[in-house]
């Protein structure tokens, strides 16, 4: 699987700006999308941001499937100096916790002699600034349902002794793992230049196959049983949906790019339902899997470099 990249310019300015705010901070709140918590987990932050105590929110908790937000949660609860809890970043109640939560990471911060400096990041899209703006009761930070809007750091105070640094939406330079592409792709944390609809349409409808035929026949109106709707190749079901729901050109043919761009705008509205696009027991099968791979990978690099050198050595 060809994993789908993204790392334009201020993405790399954003890493240097972390890196840099990092050594004043107490705890780091890294935003997560609870419909793919590990995809959406940025292995550039932890690297950044080192030991810091750290909050993990799997935002838009009120359209995942709750079951495997509970197991997600659990995840990264078992992880060390980490704490995990889910909400919507609309809602005002728990986004008030969130200012407790780092207080009780950070005992030792306190007062207007020793305020709590916290770091908010997250990849694109992720639902950060709209928390913001609900944690402030005000318009601080700009939102859209697009990728790549903030480009510009923010220092927001929360309380008298409670600073909040706001940064751009982040990736990191090369996704190894080749789910977590797609996934992103779906959910609308990479630039829409950067991969193929239909590719992405055709990855998420295999992976609901399987585990949400149910949502897929109910939104699609699809006569057929959810066995069926699994035994289906996943083009066959993009096709099936696009005949539905009037996805059709001039002599009949389909339109599949227009029932890509349908499938996706679904799942991002949540007009499939509440659901998530992959178990914490998926993801690190994933993961060892890309590893093994980057593994093979480094290894013919060095292999090549090794043998480059001995061509040039003089006889």
């Amino acid at each position: 699987m060809s994993a789908i990249q993204w790392f334009p310019g201020h993405m790399h300015l954003t890493r240097q700006l972390i890196e840099e705010r990092v050594k004043d901070i107490d705890v780091v709140i890294e935003v997560l999308d609870a419909r793919i918590p590990g995809s959406s987990f940025n292995p550039l932050l932890q690297t950044l941001t080192g030991h810091k105590p750290r909050l993990k929110l799997l935002n838009k908790q009120d359209v995942a499937d709750p079951v495997q937000t509970e197991a997600w949660l659990q995840w990264y609860n078992a992880q060390s100096d980490t704490r995990a809890i889910a909400m919507d970043a609309g809602d005002p109640a728990p986004a008030r916790r969130l200012i407790q939560t780092c207080r009780e990471l950070a005992p030792q911060r306190g007062g207007m002699s020793r305020p709590m400096r916290v770091l908010i990041c997250g990849v694109p899209n992720v639902g950060k600034s709209t928390l913001i703006n609900t944690m402030t009761g005000k318009k601080q930070a700009k939102a859209a349902d697009e990728a790549g809007v903030t480009k510009d750091e923010q220092r927001i105070v929360l309380d008298d002794d409670f600073y909040l640094w706001d940064t751009p939406g982040m990736l990191w330079p090369r996704i190894s793992i080749g789910q977590s592409g797609f996934n992103l792709a779906a959910s609308g944390s990479i630039g829409r230049n950067a991969y193929d609809e239909e590719l992405v349409a055709l990855e998420l409808l295999l992976y609901l196959q399987k585990h949400y035929a149910k949502e897929l026949q109910t939104r699609y109106k699809l006569d057929l049983s959810e066995q069926e709707i699994a035994a289906l190749h996943d083009d066959e079901l993009l096709e099936y949906i696009a005949r539905k729901r009037g996805a059709v050109m001039t002599g009949g043919r389909v339109n599949m790019q227009k029932a890509a761009e349908l499938v996706i705008t679904d799942y991002r509205t949540h007009a499939l339902g509440r659901i998530t696009l992959e178990t914490p027991e998926e993801f690190a099968q994933w993961a060892a899997i890309a590893a093994v791979a980057d593994a093979e990978r480094l290894a013919r690099k060095e292999a090549l470099a090794k043998a480059k050198k001995k061509k040039r050595k003089p006889r």
